[in-house]
C-alpha cells in the first residue's frame, strides 16, 4: 500500500464491520438506510471504526482505500491520533448497536478489577448516544440509591434484579456514560451510538433466564462481575439532549470530564468551522439524522448518517456542512 504524504491526509471514511447477536434488530436498515448481509442472527453491531486484530477497519475512501487502520496508524502515528498519544493500538471503538431484543446485564471492568482479574481483561468505560428509539425502548444503567449491595445479590439469579437499578425512557438525542464498574443494560427498541475504549471485556450478570441459538443459556461471569462492579456509584448517568431547534449551529459538551475521550453534539444549520490543531487530537465525526460533508478544499468526505469520519490530528482547519434548510446533528469525539 503507497502511503500520501502527510500533507495530503485527508477524512476517512471506513466499512463497517457486521456482527450477528441472538438480540439483533432491524433498525440499522430502518433508520440508517444500510443494506446489511444476510445472516443465520440477525445483525447487532457495526463496528464503525476499529484497531482490534479480530476486527480490524479498511479505509473506504480516497488513495488509502484498502489500507488497514493498524497499517494507517503504523506510519503516521501521532500525525494522525495527536499529542496524547502513547503508541500501540487506536484507543477508542466506535460502534452502532441495533437492540431487537434487551441485551444482557453487564458490567466492564476498570484497570483495577483487570489488574486482579487477569486473563487478557482490559478496562472499558463508553457512552451511548441515542439515535432512534422506538416507543417504549428503555435504558437500564447504574444501580438505584436504595438498592445495597445484599439486595442485588440477592436478587441477581432473578429476573427481579431490574428493580435494583436506574430505568429510564430511551429518548434520541440522549446520551448516557457508562463508566467501568457501572451495571447497564440496552433494552430492546434501541439504536445507539457507541463510542468506548478499544476494550471487549464484558462480564454478564444475568441474561433474563434467556438461551442461545443453541437452545443453551449464555455464560455469565458472576464472579468476575462482582469484583468490577461499583457498589458506590450511584449516580445518574443520563445527559438530556436538547428539547428545542437550534437557530444557529450549538455544540452541546456530552462528555468533557473522561479521561478516555470527549464527546460533543454539533447541532448544525450553517456551516461548521473547526480545527484539529487547537486541541492536539483526531476528530471523529458521526452523521445522525442528515448526511453532512466534512473537510477543506478537494479533500472533502461525504458522511452518511450512522456512519463516522475520522478527520487526522495533522489535519488543521476544517469544515462541516449539513442539510440545507435542516438542523443536522453530528456527534464529534476527541481525546
Amino acid at each position: 500500500m503507497e502511503m500520501v504524504e502527510r500533507d495530503n491526509l485527508y477524512p476517512l471514511l471506513f466499512d463497517p464491520i457486521y456482527h450477528e447477536k441472538m438480540w439483533g434488530g432491524n433498525m440499522m436498515p430502518e433508520k440508517l438506510g444500510r443494506k446489511l448481509p444476510k445472516t443465520k442472527d440477525p445483525v447487532g453491531e457495526s463496528w464503525e471504526v476499529s484497531d482490534r486484530d479480530d476486527a480490524m477497519s479498511i479505509i473506504s475512501n480516497g488513495p488509502l482505500k484498502g489500507c488497514t487502520f493498524r497499517q494507517f496508524l503504523d506510519h503516521y502515528g501521532n500525525d494522525i491520533i495527536g499529542k496524547n498519544f502513547q503508541g500501540g493500538r487506536f484507543p477508542l471503538l466506535v460502534k452502532i448497536i441495533d437492540a431487537g431484543k434487551r441485551l444482557s446485564l453487564q458490567v466492564h471492568p476498570d484497570q483495577a478489577a483487570c489488574n486482579q482479574l487477569g486473563g487478557g481483561a482490559e478496562p472499558k468505560t463508553e457512552m451511548w448516544y441515542v439515535i432512534a428509539a422506538k416507543k417504549g425502548a428503555k435504558i437500564m444503567a447504574g444501580l438505584k440509591p436504595t438498592a445495597t449491595r445484599m439486595q442485588f445479590v440477592d436478587k441477581i439469579k432473578s429476573p427481579d434484579v431490574e428493580s435494583c437499578l436506574q430505568i429510564f425512557d430511551s429518548n434520541p438525542g440522549d446520551a448516557y456514560f457508562i463508566s467501568s464498574g457501572r451495571l447497564h443494560a440496552i433494552g430492546a427498541g434501541n439504536l445507539l451510538l457507541e463510542i468506548q475504549q478499544s476494550s471487549d471485556t464484558t462480564y454478564r450478570v444475568s441474561d433474563w433466564g434467556r438461551t442461545g441459538s443453541d437452545g443453551k443459556p449464555r455464560q455469565l461471569h458472576v464472579e468476575q462481575a462482582m469484583k468490577s462492579i461499583n457498589f458506590m456509584d450511584r449516580t445518574s448517568p443520563r445527559i438530556s439532549g436538547a428539547a428545542d431547534s437550534a437557530e444557529h449551529n450549538r455544540k452541546y459538551p456530552l462528555i468533557n470530564m473522561c479521561p478516555f475521550f470527549q464527546v460533543d453534539e454539533l447541532r448544525l444549520v450553517d456551516t461548521w468551522l473547526d480545527n484539529t490543531t487547537a486541541n492536539g487530537s483526531f476528530h471523529l465525526l458521526t452523521a445522525i439524522n442528515h448526511p453532512v460533508t466534512a473537510g477543506r478544499d478537494d479533500l472533502t468526505a461525504e458522511i452518511q448518517p450512522g456512519c463516522t469520519c475520522f478527520i487526522p490530528a495533522s489535519f488543521g482547519q476544517y469544515q462541516v456542512r449539513g442539510k440545507k434548510g435542516e438542523e443536522s446533528m453530528v456527534v464529534r469525539t476527541m481525546l
